[in-house]
């Protein structure tokens, strides 16, 4: 009985969330070992579509870094990369493409329809939904000046086309979205996922952007979670390098996204076991929530 007595706990601690969020918008990065954990990418399709049947409008962008490694690797194509960005000539972009929309977005359209979701798979050339540009990668060269250099077919994102994710939306369809995107002569861009998502987020005003990482959040000093960060402290956990690495750009894009009108931004640990529902509809959660 205190078994079951502890489950109606727990949807009464969820109800002030689940009526807060009803008929709002959340767009989530999947990525990382949410994608390859059978049994975790099995609880994200649940909580997806646990969202959509709540009323929450929730829009997908995903990842594929360690796929597009291997398909690259067998055919014999060497990966080469600038301050984490992805070298990406015409013939590495092909396979991007390949494997980020023929491979990876039908992988998680079909998983979350096994479990009782009605996802659509897009790239950012369906619809001209992800308008894109080249984008220059600063460096630093050895005198300490910075520099911007041209590393192929990777892009920003200039526009996003909103009629066509509403109009999923309207339908009671669930957008996934892979991170090519469209330039002005027809040309593919290879686009980092961190990105589209926050400037997907931004466009559609979402109520939160949700980023799946392998790690538990952001943590300060002592390797201890920060359950709450303000944009403020951003550059301070940066200068005191408690922010480092691959965890820079995720706070830089939830940063962004923040002041373009998203309400809330979470960095959650993927690997958990329905990490979206814990985060979101409990009084604790288990991530880091950015707020501006």
């Amino acid at each position: 009985m205190e078994h079951l007595i502890g489950k109606a706990t727990t949807l009464i601690e969820a109800l002030p969330y689940i009526r807060r969020f009803a008929g709002t918008t959340f767009v989530i990065k999947y990525g990382g070992h949410a994608m390859s954990d059978e049994k975790v990418k099995e609880s994200f399709a649940l909580d997806v579509v646990m969202l959509k049947s709540l009323g929450i409008n929730t829009v997908i962008v995903h990842g594929g870094g360690p796929q597009i490694n291997e398909t690259l690797k067998r055919f014999g194509i060497e990966s080469e990369f600038v301050r984490g960005m992805r070298v990406t000539d015409a013939e590495t972009m092909s396979v991007v493409e390949m494997v980020l929309v023929g491979q990876v977005n039908k992988e998680v359209v079909g998983y979350l329809n096994l479990h009782g979701g009605r996802a659509v798979g897009l790239s950012g050339k369906d619809g001209t939904l992800l308008l894109s540009k080249k984008l220059l990668q600063e460096i630093r060269l050895e005198d300490g000046t910075l520099d911007r250099v041209d590393i192929g077919y990777v892009g920003d994102v200039v526009k996003v086309n909103t009629d066509l994710i509403k109009t999923l939306e309207n339908g009671k369809y669930i957008p996934v979205i892979a991170p090519v995107g469209v330039g002005p002569q027809g040309e593919s861009y290879n686009i980092n996922a961190d990105l589209v998502a926050g400037r997907v987020a931004a466009a559609l005003n979402a109520q939160k952007l949700i980023l799946l990482t392998d790690t538990p959040g952001v943590l300060d000093s002592e390797k201890h979670l920060l359950p709450s960060i303000a944009v403020s402290d951003m550059h301070r956990l940066i200068a005191e390098e408690c922010i480092t690495g691959g965890m820079i750009p995720k706070v830089v894009c939830c940063a962004d996204a923040l002041n373009e009108g998203v309400k809330k931004a979470h960095i959650i640990d993927g690997r958990v076991p329905h990490a979206v529902l814990l985060e979101i509809f409990t009084d604790v959660g288990i991530g880091t929530e950015i707020t501006k």
